[in-house]
C-alpha cells in the first residue's frame, strides 16, 4: 500500500541514473570522489559513458577503460548503488568504437544506391539488380559514429565507421568486442550492482551516410523475398520513384522487412545476451515512434533531447517527439516490464534552467515514465569539454547545491509509478514505427489517460471481444484510430467485435471499415464519455492539466501535473469509489492539511497527488 511514509522513504533502487560523461584523464580517487558527491546529493546510480575528451590511452573497451569501470562498479557496490553500462564509445551503438569494422571491413554499414549503367560497381561494391538505364548497387554507406577522442566527432577524419546491424556476423562481433569484455571483468556484479546495459539509437546506415541511399546488407535480397513472399528485385525502382506503380506499397513493404531484419539480427540476440547474463536491455531505438522494437527491451526507453520538448509550447503535445514518453510507458505495460526509462535533457544548452528541468521531469512522470536518466553529469568541464552536448545537469551546474530535494522527489515519484498499476480504458492505435499525436493531444487536455497500442502488439498479444481489447491487466473499452494508414485487413479482422459494438472511433478522418467517426475534438471527447465514464472531471476546464491514475490493493492515486504557465485552480471529481481522500505535495512529501478533497491548486512547474483509500 502506498502510504505517505512509504512514499517519503522510497527505495534507493528508484534513483535517478544519470549519464556520467567520462571525458578526461581518469583517476581512481577522482572517480570515487565524484561517486561520493552523487550520493551526498541523493543520486544512487550512474551510467559510465565515454565522451569526447577521453585520452587515447583509455580507448573504449580497452584494458585501461575496463580497469576504471571496475573501480567505479566496485565502489558503487560498496555503497549499494546501481550501475547501467553503456555499450559504445560513443553513439550510435553497434561498432565498438570502430573495432568491428577494423576486424572485418565487410562489417561496415551497407546501403543500396542506384546510378546510371555507365557507373558499374568498383572495389567492394556489388551489383544487386539492373533495370532500364539504372544499376542497383550494394556499397558501403560511409556511415560513422561519434567517437570519444578529439578528432573523432561528426565530419572529422577519425570518426569511427559504423557497424552493419543488418548483418548477424557483424552484430555478433559487436557483442563479442563490446559486451563480453565488460562481463568478464564485472561478472560478480552482473544482476546485482550492474542492472542493465544501455544501447543507443542503433542506426542501419550510420551517421553522415551518403545521401539518397537505402539500408542494405550482404544477401538482403534473399531475406526480403522470403519475408515478403515475392521477388523484390523487379520493384527496387519504387524505393526512389514516386510514379512507379504502387510505389507506396513497395516502400512500406521494404521498410517493414528491414525493420524485421533489424529485430532478427540486432535486437533479439541482444535481448537474449542480456537475459543470459542476468541484466536488462535498456536504452532506446533511433526514432520516437519505434514502439514495436521496444518488446526486446527489459526496460523500454526513449530520449528527450535537443529541446524537442519545452515548457508551455505546443510541441510538448504535438508532433512525433510528443509521443515518446507514452511510447516507452505503453510498451512497458503491454510487455509486462517493471520499468521504462527516458534519457532526458541532452543538448538543451547551458541556458537550460532548473525550472525547465522540473517541468520536463513532470512531463515524463505524468505520462508514466518511472526511470529517469539525466543527460548528463560531466566528469570534467575543462576547456572545450563543457561545450560537448551541454549542459551538465548535475555537479557542474549552479543548481547542484539544491539538487538533493529534486533527486528525492524523482525517486519517490518513480517508485510510486512503478509499484502501482495504471488505470486506463482508452488505446490509440499506432504503427510499429509511428505513433499519431492529434487525438493524444485532445485526450491529454481533457485528463483522459491512454496508451499507444501498436499493430504488432494488437495482433500478437491482445484478445478482443465486444467489450474491450485486453492485454495483461488492461482492458481498453475504446480504441481511437487517428488518421489513415493505421488499419489494414488484419487489424480490422482483429478489432471486428469492438467495431461492431461501436467501440472503435475514427478521429477527424474516416477510416475504411470503421463505422464511428468523431470529426472534431468535442465529438471525440463526447463519444469516449459514452463508452466509459470519465475518470477525472474538472471545473472549469483545464487544458494544461495532466493526470495519471494509479492503483494498488488499498488505494487509488491520482497524479495531477500543471503544464500551464499560471497557477491552476479547479474543482476535481474522480471516478474512484473510495471514501477517504488526501492531497499530497509530492515535492515536499507532505500531506496538505485542510485541503478540500474535491478541489486542487497547483502552481506552475509542480504536481499534486490525490490519494483515495
Amino acid at each position: 500500500m502506498a502510504t505517505l511514509q512509504q512514499f517519503i522513504n522510497a527505495p534507493r533502487a528508484y534513483t535517478l541514473v544519470p549519464f556520467w560523461f567520462w571525458n578526461d584523464a581518469l583517476t581512481e580517487d577522482e572517480i570515487r570522489r565524484q561517486i561520493d558527491d552523487f550520493e551526498a546529493h541523493g543520486v544512487y546510480g550512474f551510467i559510465p559513458h565515454a565522451r569526447i575528451g577521453l585520452p587515447e590511452s583509455i580507448g573504449f573497451a580497452s584494458e585501461a577503460w575496463l580497469h576504471f569501470v571496475n573501480v567505479a562498479v566496485d565502489y558503487a557496490a560498496e555503497k549499494q548503488m546501481v550501475v547501467v553500462l553503456y555499450d559504445e564509445g560513443m553513439y550510435p551503438s553497434g561498432s565498438c568504437a570502430g573495432k568491428v569494422v577494423a576486424e572485418n571491413p565487410r562489417y561496415a554499414t551497407r546501403c543500396l544506391v542506384r546510378r546510371p549503367k555507365d557507373q558499374p560497381p568498383v572495389d567492394d561494391e556489388e551489383l544487386v539488380a539492373a533495370s532500364g538505364d539504372m544499376l542497383y548497387i550494394n556499397r558501403r554507406s560511409n556511415g560513422r559514429i561519434r567517437g570519444v577522442h578529439y578528432g573523432q566527432d561528426d565530419g572529422e577524419p577519425g570518426a569511427p565507421p559504423s557497424g552493419d546491424l543488418l548483418n548477424p556476423e557483424s552484430t555478433a562481433c559487436f557483442f563479442r568486442l563490446a559486451l563480453d569484455p565488460h562481463y568478464e571483468r564485472l561478472k560478480e556484479h552482473f544482476g546485482k550492482t550492474v542492472i542493465a546495459v544501455f544501447t543507443d539509437e542503433p542506426s542501419v546506415l550510420g551517421r553522415g551516410a551518403i545521401r539518397d541511399a537505402r539500408p542494405w546488407t550482404w544477401g538482403l535480397e534473399t531475406f526480403l523475398s522470403d519475408f515478403l513472399g515475392y521477388d523484390v528485385l523487379p520493384h527496387l525502382e519504387a524505393l526512389w520513384n514516386d510514379a512507379y506503380p504502387e510505389a507506396a506499397r513497395y516502400r512500406s513493404d521494404f521498410d517493414r522487412a528491414v525493420n524485421a531484419r533489424l529485430e532478427q539480427t540486432y535486437y533479439a540476440p541482444y535481448s537474449r545476451w542480456c537475459e543470459a547474463h542476468g541484466v536488462a536491455l535498456t536504452g532506446h531505438p533511433a526514432q520516437p515512434g519505434d514502439i514495436a522494437l521496444l518488446k526486446y527491451f527489459h526496460i523500454p526507453g526513449q530520449d528527450i533531447v535537443w529541446r524537442y520538448i519545452e515548457p508551455f509550447q505546443d510541441k510538448s503535445i504535438e508532433g512525433p517527439q510528443s509521443t515518446m514518453a507514452k511510447c516507452s510507458a505503453s510498451a512497458q505495460r503491454h510487455y509486462g516490464r517493471p520499468r521504462n526509462a527516458n534519457e532526458c535533457f541532452g543538448a538543451y544548452g547551458w541556458e537550460f534552467t532548473f525550472e525547465e528541468s522540473q517541468w520536463i521531469t513532470n512531463w515524463l512522470l505524468v505520462r508514466g515514465v518511472n526511470l529517469l536518466m539525466p543527460h548528463a553529469f560531466y566528469y570534467s568541464v575543462r576547456d572545450a569539454r563543457r561545450d560537448e552536448r551541454p549542459p551538465d545537469v548535475g555537479p557542474n551546474n549552479t543548481w547542484w547545491d539544491r539538487y538533493r530535494p529534486y533527486a528525492e522527489y524523482c525517486r519517490r515519484m518513480c517508485w510510486l509509478i512503478a509499484q502501482s498499476a495504471q488505470v486506463c480504458d482508452t488505446a490509440i492505435l499506432g504503427a510499429p514505427t509511428q505513433l499519431p499525436w492529434r487525438a493524444a493531444r485532445i485526450l491529454l487536455e481533457h485528463q483522459r489517460d491512454f496508451n499507444y497500442l501498436d499493430r504488432d502488439t494488437l495482433l500478437d498479444a491482445c484478445t478482443v471481444d465486444a467489450g474491450a481489447v485486453r492485454i495483461r491487466d488492461l482492458a481498453y473499452t475504446a480504441v481511437v484510430i487517428d488518421g489513415p494508414g493505421y488499419t489494414d485487413e488484419a487489424v480490422l479482422a482483429k478489432l471486428r467485435p469492438m467495431i461492431e459494438a461501436g467501440r472503435v472511433v475514427a478521429y477527424t478522418d474516416p477510416a475504411p471499415g470503421i463505422g464511428v467517426l468523431a470529426p472534431d475534438p468535442d465529438s471525440l471527447v463526447a463519444r469516449l464519455a459514452e463508452l466509459a465514464a470519465p475518470d477525472v472531471v474538472v471545473d472549469p476546464p483545464q487544458p494544461g492539466l495532466r493526470c495519471l491514475h494509479l492503483r494498488d490493493a488499498d488505494a487509488d492515486m491520482y497524479l495531477f501535473v500543471n503544464e500551464a504557465p499560471e497557477t491552476l485552480r479547479c474543482a476535481v471529481t474522480v471516478r474512484a469509489a473510495r471514501n477517504a481522500r488526501e492531497w499530497w505535495n509530492p515535492h515536499t512529501a507532505q500531506a496538505l492539511a485542510g485541503a478540500p478533497p474535491d478541489a486542487v491548486e497547483i502552481p506552475p512547474y509542480e504536481g499534486r497527488v490525490l490519494r483515495c483509500s
